[in-house]
């Protein structure tokens, strides 16, 4: 093995970690917060955040080209898919009313009262 395969493995791992990190502070805020919608923003910033991170020390742990396109389209669907899932989980919480007792600073999808 040469420096720069080591100098790899040492970033993957420090990577792996943070990741892990990341998404335990997600995790952390979805126990925490008080109601949907706060909740719904520690459920995908952080953890997508903390996927990402995670994918970029898998990649410097593997380094094969199928590996790393494969790894590429995880992240892709990730990016395409948290934010698109929050917003629908938070908008049928709105609309059932189940968003507790946070008060909104602006209601666009109110009736104007």
């Amino acid at each position: 093995m040469n420096t720069w395969e080591n100098a790899a493995d040492l970033a993957g791992s420090v990577l792996l970690f943070l990741g892990a990190a990341v998404c335990l502070t997600g995790v952390i805020g979805l126990l925490r917060l008080p109601d949907v919608l706060t909740r719904s923003a520690a459920a995908t910033n952080p953890q997508t955040f903390g996927m990402l991170v995670l994918l970029a020390g898998v990649a410097l742990r593997l380094r094969s080209g199928v590996d790393l396109g494969t790894l590429a389209l995880v992240a892709f669907f990730q990016l395409l898919t948290s934010a698109v899932a929050a917003h629908l989980v938070a908008r049928a919480a709105y609309r059932t009313g189940q968003t507790g007792e946070c008060e909104l600073l602006r209601d666009e999808l109110g009736d104007g009262k």
